[in-house]
């Protein structure tokens, strides 16, 4: 096998092994309309504090569960009903504080695009700085909940793509891939980058994950 072939190998094995999405793992079905795009808002931020993913993904769903899934509801809600579903997912350890964060950031959304993203985007205008220096003031979504977020909404912003962050790319040396994110890229399909993008992630998080692709593909 061509070195070229061991690398599509690679990566179609980490697709079909570890290539779901963190946005689908939290329930979220996402498309271009503001609930499920400030859903993945909402998972990026929580996932980019110091704590474990399928904690963080847990306490996503808590939260939709509980009926925040919209800015609205979100901003509605009491701090005490949000730490306590940040809680029942497991979030503990910065349920307070994130409490605080939600609830400003969804008073921040509906203030300014009217708890659409899409207006965010649209202001944006294809400009992908633009967009990281609109959502850095989202309180508690620093560069890592970006970084996230737009990895995760790729496939259907698709002028973001491909989106491959550095820790996509630790994820992929770890596996022997690419470490240019164009290389990265064109070893799967334009509409499997965020899903390919989330298994590079899990890769970077978890040695087992890269001996279990690299085992499985033969590589």
């Amino acid at each position: 096998m061509s070195p070229r072939g061991g690398q599509r190998a690679v990566a179609r094995t980490l697709l079909e092994r570890h290539g779901e999405t963190f946005a689908a793992q939290s329930g979220i079905r996402l498309g271009n309309t503001p609930q499920p795009l400030y859903q993945v808002l909402v998972l990026a931020g929580l996932l980019s504090a110091r704590i474990r993913a399928s904690v963080a993904v847990a306490a996503a769903r808590a939260l939709f569960d509980a009926g925040m899934r919209t800015p609205r509801r979100m901003a509605e809600a009491t701090w005490q009903q949000r730490v306590d579903a940040l809680g029942e997912g497991g979030y503990r350890r910065y349920d307070e504080r994130t409490a605080t964060q939600l609830g400003d950031g969804a008073t921040l959304l509906l203030d300014n695009y009217g708890g659409d993203l899409r207006r965010m985007r649209e202001e944006a205008g294809g400009d992908t700085a633009a967009l990281r220096g609109a959502l850095r003031k989202v309180p508690g979504l620093g560069p890592a909940g970006c970084d996230i977020f737009l990895r995760e909404v790729q496939g259907v912003w698709t002028e973001l793509a491909p989106y491959l962050d550095a820790k996509a790319v630790q994820g992929a040396e770890r596996l022997g891939l690419p470490d240019d994110s164009g290389k990265l890229a064109r070893l799967v399909g334009q509409d499997e980058t965020a899903a390919f993008a989330s298994g590079l992630v899990r890769a970077a998080l978890d040695r087992s994950v890269v001996d279990d692709v690299l085992e499985a593909s033969g590589a």
